[in-house]
């Protein structure tokens, strides 16, 4: 290695201090964020609420629970920081407040399912927040649980598990204390609670229809904040989701992605009077998605002149901002080869943000609401960067079938001129999200063990239009595959580090399912990991908690028994007799996301047909294992992937060995 630093290991998730949730103070001085560390002694994640001066200084920890604190919100007149805080092991997140210049936290809430979504009233004096109603959970063990009276398709739902007796509702509490008070009911979901500046209406999002079950729509809705019947602001027509009032209280803005069960569309920027009328879209003409970082999909600006919010572009994510009255084009505010994980928006326009790059992960930073006169406020990995020698990905696009497609290739930590090193292909998961060009744990690390890293972005995902991603609609591995392997086979001509006699392909849910099929369509991969994978299209309609509308939707939208041999066709277990690649699969026993079924019937046709295979179960665990898993399952799958393509691959840099 040129320096002395060592690469990065999978025992440096635990180093990493994972900065998120950016929150600037209404005087725009401060901002507090959160500051996450995974601990491998107590198995859970830590989190506590850090806070910096804008003017910068290194930043102080506001608290000092010995849990997860979480979601930190100012009060308007800037008196007080609520926060979600869940202070033992296992323990659902409740509602506290805090004075902002420090003292004891005040635990408001009891909520038997915890609580989710809080927002301050203007007047500094209550707050609301969404918690979901029902049966509470069995304390201790039951010799027989009662049997479960189904009636709606969306009963269960990953990471929640069954759902259908508990659904959220928004609540109101005063920031004093006392019983909270449920203001909306119904089986149904209600979410996402605004408040309008008269402090006299509370907007939400909720599905009220009675199709409910049957399509993703959901409508805007506001409600007085004393409870009462909800009113109806749009036409359930699509999925609308982060409502913002407007300063004066006459307008709200939220995202909706348009149409039911398109989930390929973009989503897209819209205003709409609170009395009522038709919606106004702001983001016409503009190809690129709507994101949503964290609670934040969309924020106005102090005045009432500016709407920001959060793009997917070509690998990076980045802050545009919109006139909300004229009729004009959005424009960027915070740009950059870097990934914006969170912002939020000052009374004086000041935006505070965090953001990664492939090298460094999030930190804080500050700029005035055009983007300009940015800076960063922290640096609180600057110990653990200068330790660890990481891999700077390299982008390369290429031509394929009418498209320009990004990829980019990582070399080896430790790569030396003249040698060539074995390769992981990386495919992403949706189909509609995207890789790109901020901090990616699973990516430094394979480089750190040795491997050249290769990723793409192919049709389908997310970042480079509409069109771009509804390409893939009705032809799962179809394009989207020739996109992946045309795209390995022009890295292997670029780069003559790469080894092409020692290639592995691995992904996750829909990467997965790619995985898993392409190793049933060509055997010139030596290994292969599945994890979390789609393999049996029409068991998945099913058991997946949103197989039959989204599969549907992503097999052209026809149902399996319209036609069957469609779902067959597109289904990677048709395929396992072809399969001769070496297979790890990897599944989560609580995935309802890909039920794990999916995993136990590609192994046992492996299996049966004497392959080579292995499958891992992870206990516990749902769809979310490699990101929010429990931190020893976490370091496991990494070391069971490591061990798998070490076996077929092998490795060959020495800075890889532990310390």
């Amino acid at each position: 290695m040129s320096d002395r630093r060592r690469a990065m290991r999978p025992a440096d998730l635990t180093r990493i201090r994972w900065v998120s949730d950016p929150q600037i103070s209404p005087d725009g001085r401060r901002v507090a964020f959160v500051v996450a560390t995974l601990s491998e002694e107590r198995d859970e994640y830590l989190s506590n609420i850090w806070v910096v001066d804008v003017v910068g200084g290194e930043p102080r920890r506001f608290t000092t629970g010995p849990g997860r604190d979480t979601a930190p919100r100012w009060s308007p007149d800037g008196a007080w920081l609520a926060f979600l805080s869940a202070r033992e092991a296992k323990a659902k997140p409740q509602l506290h407040v805090m004075p902002a210049d420090g003292g004891e936290p005040v635990r408001l809430t009891e909520q038997p399912h915890g609580v989710s979504a809080p927002a301050w009233a203007p007047d500094s004096a209550r707050l609301a927040f969404v918690s979901r109603v029902g049966p509470a959970p069995a304390d201790g063990p039951e010799k027989s649980k009662p049997a479960r009276i189904i009636t709606t398709v969306k009963y269960r739902f990953n990471g929640e598990g069954f759902i259908y007796d508990r659904p959220p509702h928004v609540f109101v509490i005063a920031r004093d204390g006392g019983a909270p008070r449920q203001i909306t009911d119904g089986d149904c979901v209600d979410e996402e609670p605004a408040w309008s500046p008269d402090g006299r209406v509370i907007a939400f999002t909720s599905a009220r229809h009675a199709d409910r079950d049957h399509d993703d729509a959901r409508d805007l809705f506001v409600v007085s904040a004393d409870g009462g019947e909800p009113r109806r602001l749009t036409d359930t027509s699509a999925v609308v989701t982060g409502p913002a009032f407007s300063p004066d209280g006459r307008t709200l803005a939220y995202v909706a992605r348009r149409g039911r069960n398109a989930f390929a569309d973009n989503h897209r920027l819209f205003t709409t009077a609170v009395e009522g009328g038709a919606s106004r879209e702001l983001s016409a003409g503009f190809d690129r998605s709507v994101g949503a970082l964290g609670d934040a999909w969309v924020v106005w600006s102090a005045g009432g002149q500016w709407l920001h919010f959060a793009v997917e572009d070509g690998g990076r994510v980045v802050i545009h901002r919109v006139p909300a009255a004229a009729n004009a084009a959005p424009t960027p505010a915070v740009t950059g080869e870097r990934v914006v994980t969170g912002f939020s928006v000052a009374p004086d326009g000041t935006l505070a943000f965090t953001a990664s790059t492939a090298t460094v992960p999030a930190e804080v930073f500050v700029s005035a609401g055009d983007g300009s006169q940015e800076r960063p406020i922290t640096d609180v990995n600057r110990v653990w960067r200068g330790e660890v020698a990481l891999s700077v990905p390299e982008r390369f696009r290429y031509e394929r079938a009418g498209a320009t497609i990004d990829g980019w290739v990582m070399r080896p930590v430790g790569a030396e001129p003249g040698r060539r090193y074995p390769v992981l292909l990386n495919v992403h998961g949706g189909p509609h999200t995207q890789y790109g060009v901020g901090f990616f744990d699973e990516f430094q690390v394979y480089a750190g063990a040795g491997y050249a890293v290769v990723f793409t972005n192919p049709r389908g995902g997310r970042g480079y239009g509409e069109a771009f991603a509804r390409a893939v609609l009705g032809d799962w591995g179809g394009g989207d595959v020739a996109d992946v392997l045309a795209g390995l086979d022009e890295a292997l001509r670029r780069f003559d580090f790469l080894d092409a006699e020692r290639l592995g392909v691995l992904g996750g849910s829909y990467g997965g399912f790619m995985t898993s099929w392409i190793v049933g369509h060509t055997d010139r991969f030596r290994a292969a990991c599945s994890e979390r994978a789609v393999n049996d299209q029409r068991t998945m309609f099913g058991t997946s908690d949103i197989g039959h509308l989204f599969n549907v939707t992503a097999l052209g939208g026809v149902m399996p028994w319209d036609d069957p041999a469609r779902y067959v066709e597109r289904s990677p277990l048709t395929y396992a007799s072809r399969i001769t690649t070496p297979l790890l699969i990897i599944h989560s026993e609580e995935d309802y996301r890909c039920p794990i079924e999916q995993a136990e019937q590609l192994f046992v046709a492996l299996k049966t047909l004497r392959r080579e295979t292995m499958l891992v179960r992870f206990p516990g665990e749902n769809h979310e294992l490699s990101r929010s898993g429990t931190p020893r399952h976490r370091l496991e799958r990494f070391r069971i992937i490591l061990d798998w393509f070490g076996r077929y691959l092998g490795t060959v840099c020495a800075s890889t060995k532990e310390a």
